[in-house]
C-alpha cells in the first residue's frame, strides 16, 4: 500500500487507498481499491447492518493493514435502493469522513464505482452524501 506519514505529533499514516460501499440492498458490498488493485467484499447482512457494518469494513480494512483514518477517500452508492440499508450505509460513511477528515462522494447509476473512483482522484469532496432512494419511503401505520 502506498501511504505517506503526516501531521507531526499526531501523525496519521494517509493511504491511497479508496473504499466504495453499497448497501442498497440485504447484501453489504465493499471494495477497496489502490491504483489498478480492486478487492471485493461482500456480506450479507439481512437484519444486521446497523450491528454488523463498523464490524465488517474493520474487518476488510484489517485484512490490508489499515485502519480508517489512513483512507484516502470514501465513495458510496446514495441509490436507488433499500430505504434502511442506504440511510444506515450512508450515515456510517458520513460519520467516518466527517471524524477522520477524509473526502467523501455519493454516485448513482450503474458504474457508479468509476464514477466516485474518477472524481475522489479529482479531489472532490461531497463534504456530506445523502440517499437517493428512488420513490417515496413506505412507511407502515401503527397497528394500535
Amino acid at each position: 500500500m502506498e501511504c505517506e506519514q503526516s501531521g507531526g505529533a499526531a501523525a496519521v499514516r494517509r493511504c491511497s487507498v479508496i473504499l466504495l460501499l453499497d448497501t442498497s440492498t440485504s447484501e453489504c458490498r465493499l471494495t477497496l481499491i489502490e491504483g489498478d488493485e480492486h478487492h471485493n467484499y461482500t456480506w450479507q447482512a439481512n437484519r444486521e447492518l446497523a450491528h454488523g457494518l463498523l464490524r465488517f469494513i474493520d474487518e476488510c480494512l484489517a485484512r490490508h493493514d489499515l485502519a480508517m483514518g489512513q483512507l484516502g477517500g470514501l465513495g458510496v452508492l446514495r441509490g436507488p435502493g433499500s430505504f434502511t440499508g442506504l440511510r444506515i450505509g450512508i450515515t456510517t460513511l458520513n460519520t467516518i469522513a466527517d471524524s477522520e477528515a477524509i473526502p467523501i462522494v455519493g454516485v448513482l447509476g450503474e458504474n457508479w464505482q468509476d464514477e466516485a473512483a474518477r472524481r475522489l482522484l479529482a479531489g472532490e469532496d461531497d463534504t456530506i452524501v445523502l440517499p437517493e432512494y428512488g420513490r417515496e419511503a413506505r412507511i407502515t401505520k401503527p397497528r394500535k
